[in-house]
């Protein structure tokens, strides 16, 4: 696998994590080694109060970026304008780097399942999410991020492969991908596929960020959990994603199981030691 480039560069913002309350008074300190902030956009759209004093704070010292767990792009419900809103006007506050949603449905008929669902990779479907994406980059006024799932079922009717289905929206949407390289893991082992196949088959020009994160062994399968340490074999599959893709923004995403920070900043540590002479050799 080679390097592919660009003629407009991807912003980079180097190595990062997720904004989690547990670090708040940590992260203010401004440790060693955290270059940017992800932030989950639901936690911040409000009104007022103090999440929001705390975000203005991070935003004082660090780059943000927005990623929400509700956008439910997939769904066959109408696309919730409020929601859109309040997105809207949290961008505006936080002036984040980019925005980021998954490829997914969270619920139908105004239930929400309280997870992030798998596609049917059909013609359908993909003419369906890309008329959505285009809706909610109109809205928003920006390209957003679409980052792949862990999933634990497939369809029959899928006509696709996931890696074909994702880069075709964001080919025809012209939106951005946030790749989750232990989502690419997981899937790969549930559902018996290759997970160098995905990375070959999404445009390097389309991926601006990478997720890194922990998961559980089933007893068949591999559940995505965020909530342990990233194991061998991702940080081996990051390594070929940094020999495809080149410099692009990583972060390491952790949810429950919180350990101390010093814990997550060794993790985001080794990730920098990992890219950095690949991409010193590829410059």
């Amino acid at each position: 696998m080679t390097i592919e480039t660009t003629s407009s560069p991807r912003p980079y913002l180097g190595f990062g994590l997720g904004l989690r309350v547990e670090y708040y008074e940590s992260l203010l300190e401004q440790p060693a080694g955290v270059e940017w902030l992800e932030v989950v956009s639901e936690n911040y759209m409000i009104p007022g109060g103090r999440p929001l004093m705390w975000l203005d704070r991070f935003r004082e010292r660090f780059p943000l970026v927005m990623h929400g767990v509700s956008l439910s792009i997939g769904s066959t419900d109408p696309l919730d304008e409020g929601y859109l809103s309040r997105l809207s006007a949290l961008a505006r506050r936080v002036e984040p780097m980019w925005i980021s949603d998954h490829l997914c449905w969270t619920g139908v008929q105004g239930v929400n399942l309280h997870d992030l669902m798998p596609l049917p990779y059909t013609e359908e479907a993909l003419s369906h999410v890309v008329d959505r994406v285009r809706r909610v980059q109109d809205v928003l006024g920006r390209r957003i991020l679409l980052e792949n799932v862990s999933s634990y079922i497939s369809f029959a009717d899928s006509q696709l492969t996931e890696w074909q289905f994702l880069a075709a929206v964001a080919e025809r949407a012209d939106c951005l991908v946030l790749l989750d390289i232990n989502n690419i893991h997981v899937s790969a082992h549930n559902h018996g596929f290759s997970p160098l196949d995905y990375l070959d088959g999404i445009p390097a020009a389309r991926v601006q960020q990478f997720h890194l994160a922990g998961h559980e062994h089933g007893e068949q399968l591999l559940i995505d959990t965020h909530d342990a340490p990233v194991v061998d074999v991702v940080w081996e599959l990051y390594l070929q994603a940094i020999r495809r893709y080149g410099r692009v923004s990583t972060m390491i995403e952790r949810d429950d199981h919180m350990p101390p920070l010093a814990e997550l900043l060794a993790e985001l540590e080794y990730a920098r030691r990992l890219a950095t002479p690949l991409l010193l050799e590829a410059a």
